[in-house]
């Protein structure tokens, strides 16, 4: 089973920009998709955006424009680039690796966005 590992978050004022990242126990070329999802108090697990082994990307139309995502195959780490947070992206965001065969979490790292 992999290991993901989240890093990047914390409090940011709103308009400001946070960098995600995600760092894997083994070869993320091996993943068929890796994604960022989000999870707000009261609210279900969403999908903020994912990228397949290809370099595709795919983005939810709330961050659409702001957010970017980025994998680095050869530092095995997927990355979120957040810009002009707004307070509703506050959510404990975790990364997401799939492949045929396995589908696996991260434990998560909180955003914050507050005056």
């Amino acid at each position: 089973q992999v290991q993901l590992v989240e890093s990047g978050g914390g409090l940011v004022q709103p308009g400001g920009s946070l960098r995600l990242s995600c760092a894997a126990s083994r070869n993320i070329f091996l993943f068929n998709a890796m994604g960022w999802y989000r999870q707000a108090p009261g609210n279900q697990r969403e999908l903020v955006a994912s990228i397949s082994r290809g370099g595709n990307t795919n983005y939810a139309d709330a961050v659409k424009g702001r957010f970017t995502i980025s994998r680095d195959n050869a530092k095995n780490t997927m990355n979120l680039q957040m810009n002009s947070l707004k307070p509703e992206d506050a959510a404990v965001y975790y990364c997401n690796a799939k492949t045929a065969f396995s589908d696996d979490w991260g434990q998560g790292t909180q955003v914050t966005v507050s005056p």
